[in-house]
């Protein structure tokens, strides 16, 4: 069982030599008329000649991000999108009040208004997104609204938005602004209007006026300087003015220390999904490894506590708590979308494919389930194991008091908004440009990528697949004439044995888990590229929380099936304390759901001793014909297993599921055969099993489960 937390191939940064650190490619296996080999990182010897890389003194890219409209999805995940656009994302102007134009101050000169915070830039940050991708024009013009009037609010001191100040010291609130900016970098992509780095300009000049003690005070935004520091190297890359780095390192300075190697400045769930990669953007310039570091060992230190559950996240609900990391202790919509983005990043900065790994863990594994399926409404909080979601109040067994288990299109101030740049960014990160003047596959889903490579053709690859749940990727190029320029292809940490093939030749390479296949040929119109990454059955156990095991098959990690029973619920009255809706907001149009279970949950797996793999059955159906495999009855892949109830196992007192038990555990019940899917697919889950201590079978099981431990990988 291969380890497959980000840092597994990233030795250089921990210590172990700089070989991969600097790009070494190793391995390149040359062919007549091809190059083709493996290498850990795509090399930085050259920088790419048509997309915006980090400019001197910053690190070389190792990967370029293509700019919005390069990709347009298909498959699964653009129906995905199709729903987003047409569910929740696309009609929150309709619904939610921070989004009402009338006395906002996002829309005033002045940034006085009755609404003016955080809601309206994580909604518009992937509302604009999905503009662009449809190419909608009355979404494309909701967004210039929004854009206009940022634009028009900027101030003789360089200062924009809103107003923003705190009552005990007089400091500005930057929070918001530093969302804001990723809606106008979107927004300068698509147009290249020079009043938008005009605006960051005079606007980053003037936070560098602003005392030190005066800058990034208080909780939130002392967390989130991350993000506002990523902001400035995306200006600095296209301006070069040399006070953008002075205005980094104060940044830097000012923001709270996530290098504290055994603790965390906060161990609020959303904030550590995007704050812990403040680091790794500030070694952009710091050049130091230890910068780099520092957000791999935040990365490890809270899943080694809190994240010994599958799915890619950790079990914090809105606050991590000694004694709390039990499967069934949950995350913030908002922390999925912010591990995704930071993955994404990441893989861009460090050009480590694990990052990849690890977004493509949480896509398609925790983040579908926490919306419903027509993207109509959503939770706040999702857990691996979760056989409730309803209206009550569940505090202390989690965190959060109120109905935060509730699918409410009305509820959740943050998560409502900001649920919306989850998919669109998964989206733009599937492709990335190369410092070589190729394209790299990151990320993989079906869509089609239009770029400019090797001496400025201009290329089209479409990409067919139905991966995660199908193993073969194909690529089939469309270009005017020949064109000489490399491609990288990801291999994922949990596929050892990727075989690549061109023209139907398969290539005499085996790339590694956790590296990139390169290939560097003379490419044709009509060329095509399969990559299979075989899939299989594989048992992976949480030593640290109880010997409970998780079932995987390639990407995907499997649940019980549950069957639900669906209460439609009025909107308005399930809402959480702090939820806001306009007066004409129609709750009957836009209802909330509480789901129950209608079968038994409580199992344990019947493993076998020798081969725990061997124990399941792997049952592929036919293809939904909706194009969504992320329910219950559109799963187009099932695992069968032999299990056991377990009749102590039950509801709490706080009604949710009890804690685990310690593997292996007792059960006098009859064997049975019961279904596992999708793990992204289930609104109602178990997706970490305790193993079944009664029967010949499971008294040795875990001897022939490879245990690592810690991370429980």
């Amino acid at each position: 069982m291969k380890m497959t937390m980000p840092g597994g191939n990233f030795r250089a940064a921990l210590g172990l030599g700089l070989g991969v650190l600097t790009g070494c490619a190793g391995n390149v296996h040359a062919r007549v008329g091809d190059s083709v080999g493996v290498v850990d990182r795509p090399p930085v010897s050259q920088t790419n000649a048509f997309y915006v890389s980090n400019r001197a003194p910053l690190e070389p890219s190792r990967l370029i991000p293509l700019p919005i409209g390069s990709i347009q999805s298909g498959g699964w995940l653009r129906e995905i999108l199709q729903r987003q656009r047409d569910g929740l994302c696309g009609h929150l102007g309709e619904i939610s009040v921070w989004l009402e134009k009338d006395d906002n101050a996002w829309l005033n000169k002045d940034g006085k208004g009755q609404h003016g915070w955080e809601e309206v830039p994580y909604w518009l940050r992937g509302y604009i997104q999905l503009a662009y991708i449809f190419n909608d024009p009355k979404m494309i013009a909701e967004s210039r609204t929004w854009i206009e009037g940022v634009l028009n609010s900027q101030r003789p001191d360089g200062d924009f938005g809103p107003d923003q100040k705190f009552a005990d010291d007089g400091s500005r609130d930057f929070w918001a602004n530093m969302l804001m900016m990723y809606c106008l970098e979107t927004y300068y992509e698509h147009s290249r209007d020079r009043r938008v780095p005009e605006l960051m300009t005079k606007y980053f000049r003037y936070q560098l006026t602003v005392p030190d003690d005066k800058f990034l005070t208080h909780f939130w935004q002392k967390m989130r300087g991350g993000d506002n520091l990523y902001s400035v190297y995306w200006l600095y890359n296209r301006t070069g003015d040399p006070f953008l780095l002075r205005l980094a390192e104060k940044i830097h300075h000012c923001t709270a220390n996530w290098e504290l190697q055994t603790n965390l400045p906060t161990w609020h769930n959303v904030n550590i999904a995007e704050g812990f990669r403040e680091p790794a953007t500030f070694f952009l310039q710091s050049h130091d490894p230890a910068d780099l570091r520092a957000t791999y060992t935040d990365f490890h230190l809270v899943r080694t506590l809190y994240g010994q559950v599958p799915g890619g996240m950790f079990g914090g609900d809105e606050i991590c708590r000694p004694g709390y990391s039990d499967p069934r202790q949950a995350i913030e919509t908002c922390g999925m979308v912010e591990q995704m983005f930071s993955d994404e990043l990441l893989t861009q900065i460090s050009g480590d494919p694990s990052w990849a790994d690890n977004c493509e863990n949480v896509a398609f594994n925790m983040f579908p389930a926490a919306l419903a399926p027509d993207m109509r409404a959503l939770r706040y909080l999702t857990a691996p194991n979760m056989v409730v979601s309803d209206a009550r109040n569940h505090s202390p067994g989690i965190y959060n008091n109120g109905p935060f288990l509730m699918m409410n299109p009305f509820s959740s101030r943050c998560c409502q908004h900001n649920h919306s740049m989850g998919w669109p960014y998964f989206n733009k990160h599937l492709w990335f440009a190369t410092p070589d003047d190729g394209l790299c596959a990151a990320i993989y889903a079906a869509n089609e990528v239009t770029a400019r490579v090797g001496d400025g053709t201009t290329v089209h690859f479409q990409e067919d697949t139905r991966y995660p749940f199908e193993e073969t990727i194909r690529f089939t190029l469309r270009a005017g004439k020949a064109v000489t320029f490399p491609l990288y292809l990801r291999i994922p940490g949990w596929c050892p044995a990727a075989a690549v093939s061109v023209n139907g030749r398969k290539l005499p390479v085996t790339p590694a888990a956790d590296q990139y296949a390169r290939i560097e040929r003379e490419w044709r119109d009509g060329d095509s590229v399969l990559l299979k990454l075989p899939m299989k059955v594989r048992v992976q156990q949480w030593t640290a929380n109880h010997d409970s095991v998780s079932v995987n098959y390639g990407p995907l990690t499997f649940s019980l099936k549950i069957g639900e029973r669906c209460v439609r619920r009025d909107s308005t009255k399930t809402a959480q304390t702090d939820s806001g809706w306009q007066k004409t907001a129609d709750p009957s149009k836009w209802p909330a759901f509480e789901i129950y279970p209608t079968t038994p949950w409580n199992y344990g797996l019947v493993l076998d001793a020798n081969h725990p793999g061997r124990s399941f059955t792997v049952k592929k159906l036919a293809w939904p014909k909706d194009n969504y495999p992320f329910t219950p009855a559109g799963a187009p892949i099932e695992l069968i297993a032999r299990s056991m109830e377990i009749p102590q196992w039950t509801l709490d007192r706080y009604e949710l599921c009890s804690v685990l038990q310690q593997s292996p555990v007792w059960s006098d019940q009859p064997v049975r055969r019961v279904t596992l899917i999708p793990m992204g697919a289930t609104r109602l889950r178990i997706s970490a099993f305790p193993v079944i201590g009664a029967g010949p079978d499971a008294h040795h099981w875990q001897a022939a489960t490879q245990k690592t431990a810690g991370d429980g990988k």
